[in-house]
């Protein structure tokens, strides 16, 4: 409750403000599993939780105290979507946190056995009249997202795509081949940790694990065998396809795995710049490397705007990893999505502009750059393209001949949630005349 209570109150992220409350109260492994779960599950599923707890309350749910609303939310969510908790066990427990203010906890009592008592065969109210308004409350999206799907996807594959993205994310991890082969992490996984496991389809160093505990809790990811990693993650990387010895750039380089990533494709020889902004990230893209065993990662601190002067056209490969609005990856944050409004995405395109247009003066002639967001959203793909590629005549989009997802018409990876089972990114590839 108090995970999801600062999340709405205090504008924190989810991961951060589970991850602080988990290790100040030393849960058993099965009840910090279900923590999580009510937690990210609340929040995957808020609107649609909203709908169908309004004819049960006689308050609007926005209006009420936002502890009060989220114990509703979350009581309401495992009554609808779990079978762990018996109804009247979770109704008594969220009478039991309830506020002591008069009368809350009786609301609180009515609200959720009104709930649970509903028919089944009738679990939802009547729906919005508006059919994209109507799609958007089922789905639990914001309705100006599920309207532009809709309009660039199509109503089936925008419905697919949202309940992709409130799906349970699986455990992705990436081998460190510097120090194990897939094959080899995957017998110990098993043998140590009783871990089922498949490799990904896709990035030849991943395995899709679990379930089984918290990663760092293994002996193979304390000794730096692999590190948690979502396989369109890894494709990035492998676009951007840096040699060993070369010298390559990450700019926005925290919290590392994508840094890490192209030291060991380059079997850790030659240099890897890694920039970042805030120094206090940029510490765990070096506490990343020491883990992985990594020592070709050079971590300076600042934006790449002010760092590139420094290494003009010094750089073989080039990645731009830019910060967005993070709507391709909803499975793990999925609180962004209420947090959002269409105005972000030009906003964050601005930027997006900026640190690409510094980061292209760091590449070599011949040299290659990746420009790459976890977004779906054309402001901040296509069009910060076309605005880098009419002031920088000296780039033009390089799609790799072969590649293990194909590219789009127009050189662009696209990994999408409900045909890849990945995280949603895009990116492409230029090369300097």
């Amino acid at each position: 409750m108090s995970v999801l209570e600062r999340v709405e109150t205090d504008v924190i992220f989810a991961d951060i403000a589970l991850e602080r409350e988990l290790a100040a109260r030393r849960l058993s492994a099965r009840d910090a599993a279900l923590a999580t779960e009510l937690a990210y599950g609340t929040l995957r599923w808020q609107r649609y939780l909203d709908w169908i707890l309004a004819p049960h309350s006689r308050r609007r749910l926005e209006s009420l105290d936002p502890r009060v609303r989220v114990i509703l939310r979350v009581t309401a969510y495992q009554i609808a979507f779990l079978e762990r908790v018996p109804s009247f066990a979770a109704v008594n427990d969220a009478v039991t946190l309830a506020p002591r203010t008069p009368g809350v906890r009786a609301f609180v009592n009515a609200v959720l056995r009104s709930f649970a008592r509903r028919d089944p065969r009738e679990r939802e109210p009547a729906p919005p009249r508006d059919p994209i308004d109507a799609l958007a409350t089922r789905c639990s999206f914001p309705t100006w997202l599920a309207e532009r799907w809709v309009g660039r996807y199509g109503r089936e594959d925008a419905e697919a795509l949202m309940r992709a993205l409130n799906e349970r994310p699986p455990l992705t991890l990436r081998t460190n081949t510097l120090r194990i082969t897939r094959d080899a992490l995957a017998r110990r996984l098993e043998t140590e940790e009783g871990l089922a496991w498949r490799p990904t389809p896709l990035a030849p160093e991943g395995l899709v694990v679990g379930p089984g505990g918290a990663p760092g809790e293994w002996r193979a990811f304390a000794d730096g065998s692999c590190a948690v990693q979502d396989e369109a993650s890894m494709l990035v990387a492998r676009l951007l396809a840096p040699e060993p010895g070369s010298t390559v750039a990450d700019v926005c380089a925290a919290p590392g795995t994508k840094t890490t990533h192209l030291a060991e494709l380059m079997g850790d020889r030659g240099r890897v710049l890694a920039f970042d902004r805030d120094p206090a990230r940029l510490t765990r893209v070096r506490e990343a490397a020491a883990r992985l065993g990594i020592t070709s990662i050079d971590a300076r601190d600042g934006p790449v705007e002010a760092l590139a002067p420094g290494f003009c056209a010094a750089c073989d490969r080039v990645l731009v990893d830019a910060p967005c609005s993070n709507l391709g990856v909803l499975r793990r944050n999925p609180e962004v999505k209420w947090r959002r409004q269409p105005s972000d995405l030009l906003l964050g395109s601005r930027r997006q502009s900026e640190i690409l247009a510094a980061a292209a003066t760091m590449v070599k002639p011949g040299g290659r750059l990746v420009y790459a967001t976890c977004s779906l959203e054309p402001e901040e793909n296509e069009a910060v393209v076309r605005t880098f590629l009419a002031a920088h005549p000296d780039f033009a989009t390089d799609p790799p001949d072969t590649f293990p997802l194909p590219l789009d018409v127009d050189g662009w990876l696209r990994c999408l949630p409900h045909r890849h089972g990945t995280d949603g990114f895009a990116a492409v590839r230029f090369r300097r005349s």
